[in-house]
C-alpha cells in the first residue's frame, strides 16, 4: 500500500490495473474502505482519499462549496495519473461524486454511487438535519457524537466489530471539515441534473439503510439514464463496512461489464 499527498489531500492507494477512486461520507475517512483496498486491488488500481478537511488532508479555503470538493476529485485523478477513473462514492462522498459527473464526465469510465441521495438540500428536514448535526458536533466534541449518532449507520445485529469501527472514524471527524460537508450538503439537490448524465452508472444500497434509505438510492437509480439498482441484503448505511463481500462483488462485476465495453463510454 502506497500513502501520498496529491494537492494537500492524503491518499492512499494499491493494486494494479484500471483506476477506481473511493470517496468516504461525511463522518468517514479513508481507512472506512480498508475491505475495498485489500477486496479490490487485485483488479484494480484502488485509490481513497482523506477528503478535504479529514484525517491528514487541509481544509479547503474559505466557505467551499461542492464544485470545490468536485475539482479536488479532479486534481487528485490529473495528480496521480489516474483519469479516466472509475469513482465510487458513499453517502456525501457519493454526492461529491455526482457532481464530478455533472461537471467533469470525461475523467470518469463509470459512476458508483453507494447509499447516496440527491442531497440534502431537496427537502426542508433534510436542511434542518445537516445544520443540527454540524452544530453537534462543535457543541458536543466528535467523540460523543459518534457514539450516538453512528449506531444509526449499521443494520439492526451488525457485528460489533463493525460498530466500534464506525464509531472509532467518525470520532475523528474535525468539526471544521465536518460543518464544511454539512453545509455543501444542505445546499445540494442534484434532482434536475441527474438526467443529463453520461457516465455508466451502477446505485448500490443497504438493505436496511435508514439513513439515506433504499427509496433515495431507487429514485437516483429511476433519474440516472441506464443506471442500474443493486440492494446489498442485511446492511445498514455502511454496506462497505458491513458486508465487504456482497459489496465488493457487485462492484467487481459492474467495473469489469464497463472495462470490457459492456457499459462502456
Amino acid at each position: 500500500m502506497i500513502r501520498s499527498k496529491v494537492s494537500d489531500v492524503d491518499v492512499l492507494e494499491a493494486g494494479d490495473g484500471t483506476p477506481l477512486v473511493l470517496l468516504h461520507g461525511i463522518g468517514g475517512a479513508a481507512e472506512a474502505f480498508d475491505a475495498q483496498l485489500s477486496g479490490l486491488a487485485g483488479e484494480h488500481r484502488v485509490i481513497v482519499w482523506d477528503a478535504p478537511g479529514y484525517g491528514g488532508s487541509a481544509d479547503l479555503p474559505g466557505e467551499p462549496d461542492l464544485d470545490a470538493y468536485a475539482d479536488a476529485v479532479v486534481s487528485v485523478l490529473r495528480g496521480l495519473d489516474a483519469e479516466p477513473a472509475h469513482l465510487l462514492g458513499v453517502s456525501w462522498g457519493g454526492v461529491i461524486a455526482t457532481r464530478v459527473a455533472i461537471k467533469a464526465p470525461e475523467v470518469l469510465r463509470s459512476l458508483i454511487l453507494a447509499d447516496s441521495s440527491r442531497g440534502s438540500g431537496r427537502t426542508a428536514d433534510g436542511r434542518k438535519a445537516m445544520a443540527e448535526r454540524a452544530r453537534d458536533v462543535t457543541a458536543r466534541g466528535a467523540e460523543a457524537f459518534a457514539a450516538e449518532r453512528a449506531q444509526r449507520l449499521v443494520a439492526p445485529g451488525a457485528d460489533p466489530a463493525v460498530l466500534e469501527r464506525v464509531v472509532a472514524l467518525m470520532s475523528r471527524v474535525r468539526p471544521r471539515g465536518y460543518g464544511n460537508a454539512a453545509r455543501v450538503m444542505a445546499a445540494t439537490d442534484h434532482s434536475d441534473q441527474l438526467a443529463g448524465i453520461t457516465t455508466p452508472t451502477l446505485v448500490l444500497v443497504g438493505s436496511e439503510d435508514v439513513v439515506t434509505g433504499v427509496a433515495e438510492s431507487r429514485a437516483l437509480a429511476e433519474q440516472i439514464p441506464d443506471a442500474r439498482l443493486v440492494e446489498i441484503p442485511d446492511a445498514g448505511h455502511a454496506a462497505n463496512q458491513e458486508r465487504p463481500e456482497e459489496f465488493n462483488a457487485a462492484v467487481r462485476a459492474f467495473l469489469a461489464e464497463v472495462d470490457t465495453g459492456g457499459g462502456a463510454l
